[in-house]
């Protein structure tokens, strides 16, 4: 994988912050920059698709097939989620505190 630098300039409160969410999560302070980036990405990208693929949607129709689609019917054999999707524990959060710099 290519690399490349880029000089970032963060305020203090943020790059405090995002050192000790860093250290909280343990990974290098670049990793979580590097994920930070990603995601906002990911978002980006994501809203991009869905209002270039609804932009001449047709709500009402959308809508109509949504509130016929399985009525008062019993879901079916097979249609159940995993087990493993049950026993999945909470994503984890992490607390940062605020700090002010002086």
């Amino acid at each position: 994988m290519k690399t490349s630098n880029f000089a970032l300039r963060l305020q203090p409160t943020l790059l405090e912050e995002a050192r000790a969410l860093a250290k909280a999560e343990g990974v290098a302070l670049n990793q979580l920059i590097n994920v930070a980036v990603a995601e906002k990405l990911a978002v980006w990208r994501t809203r991009e698709f869905f209002e270039r693929y609804t932009r001449d949607a047709d709500v009402g129709r959308a809508l109509e097939l949504l509130n016929r689609s399985g009525g008062d019917k019993q879901p079916l054999p097979g249609d159940e989620l995993p087990a493993a999707w049950k026993e999945r524990q909470p994503v984890r959060k992490v607390k940062v505190r605020a700090t002010r710099s002086k």
